[in-house]
């Protein structure tokens, strides 16, 4: 038991250091990212304090974490203190609960010293024998909106309760077309456990972006909106909203916020790469001895394993961040229209297609020709033709630029607006 415990601990202190780390460093590589999209220099001075040692900016992260702690830390009078300062601590504590079931591989062999008592593969997550693992995460992610509401509420600042109104919107929106996202994913794993789900994709080896791509494109347009990622960053937009929710935070309670938000795109990447890119799995590289999801592995597929995982999260952050640095940002109005009018009509057909698949697959299979899952694929890739054909002729104006005063189909309503 003891054993257990202290096994428990020390997973939680590496993910936690972990996270810290790679958030600080992820923001500085956003700012070379965002330096490189906008053709200007960013930030490459900071490095050894009292030293001449550059080292590419890497110290830049310090000297902010520095500035956040010692730099205008304060509370102003206008504010409810007790909400006020609980915000930040429910963003940030909901944003690390999440990767208490996230995996960051599959499992590394069994090297603790037989005192422990412990004779079976250390599993890379901190509660992996979480049979609800997704539900959970789901779960506490959805928490963070309490935070935002909470500080909006607790400033006494009209920008800030119309960022927060505009995030919990925002957020309690895109739950809905996030969820039916992966109900696809769930139902063919037949499972909530990130595990299974990773083995599933990987003894079939079909990953599900390629099985499901209209749950696929559903879910990251989602998981866009519900970690604020521009084009869907409303709630803190610095042209209407000064700041947002967060106008009257700084220092350390700002950096909460900061970090809270950009903990979400994390889990975000973690999700998008477990549920539609195969987790660890990648062919002929992290099989096991058993079977491609087996626990029965060497240090070299344990650690090709990790490796790969993080690959391609990094891959996915980094399409985050191009993203966030090349397109505009929508309005409000495009943001809600969005997640009702498209999003959520596309879950509920992208449901429909994999549970006609779950059931109907071994015959269409059988009348094409092919293997089931190929059959499964050609079925995802109809319904996401279909999705794209029906919007587009339901509303025109989604894929038409003309100006509306010249737009065959609103020129009567153009005309009765003048």
């Amino acid at each position: 038991m003891i054993a257990l415990i202290v096994e428990a601990l020390l997973k939680f202190a590496v993910v936690v250091g972990g996270l810290m780390t790679a958030a600080a460093y992820l923001v500085l590589l956003e700012r070379w990212i965002a330096a490189w999209v906008q053709d200007r220099r960013g930030p490459n001075r900071v490095g050894i304090p009292l030293t001449n040692i550059k080292l590419f900016g890497l110290g830049q992260p310090l000297a902010d974490g520095v500035k956040f702690i010692f730099k205008a830390n304060v509370t102003p009078e206008h504010v409810d203190r007790t909400l006020y300062w609980l915000a930040p601590a429910v963003v940030m504590a909901a944003a690390l609960c999440a990767f208490a079931v996230i995996p960051f591989g599959s499992v590394l062999p069994d090297f603790l010293p037989d005192e422990w008592g412990i004779k079976e593969p250390i599993r890379l997550s901190v509660a992996p024998a979480l049979d609800v693992a997704v539900l959970f995460v789901f779960a506490v992610g959805g928490a963070a909106v309490f935070g935002v509401m909470l500080g909006g509420w607790a400033s006494n600042n009209k920008y800030s309760l119309l960022g927060a109104l505009r995030s919990s919107a925002q957020l309690i929106s895109y739950e809905l077309p996030l969820g039916l996202g992966i109900l696809g994913v769930v139902a063919a794993a037949g499972s909530l456990r990130f595990s299974e789900i990773i083995a599933q994709q990987a003894n079939s080896g079909w990953w599900n972006i390629a099985v499901q791509p209209l749950g696929f494109v559903v879910f990251i347009v989602a998981a866009f909106a519900e970690a604020s990622r521009l084009p869907f960053d409303l709630s803190e937009a610095e042209q209407e909203l000064v700041g947002g929710y967060h106008t009257e935070y700084s220092g350390v309670k700002l950096m909460m916020l900061l970090v809270g938000e950009y903990l979400h795109m994390i889990t975000a990447a973690f999700l998008i790469v477990i549920f539609f890119l195969g987790g660890w799995h990648f062919w002929g590289l992290t099989d096991g001895l058993d079977s491609p999801g087996g626990d029965a592995v060497t240090w070299p597929v344990a650690l090709a394993r990790v490796a790969v995982l993080m690959a391609k999260v990094l891959a996915v952050i980094l399409f985050f961040m191009l993203t966030r640095w090349s397109w505009p940002r929508f309005r409000y109005d495009q943001l809600m229209n969005l997640a009702w009018k498209v999003m959520l009509p596309w879950g509920v057909l992208n449901i429909v297609v994999v549970a006609a698949a779950i059931e109907f697959a071994g015959r269409w299979a059988a009348a094409l020709g092919v293997s089931a899952s190929m059959a499964t694929a050609l079925a995802g890739w109809a319904a996401l033709a279909l999705a794209v054909v029906l919007t587009a002729w339901a509303d025109p104006t989604t894929a038409d630029n003309r100006p509306m005063r010249t737009h065959p189909a609103l020129r009567g309503n153009a005309d009765e607006t003048r």
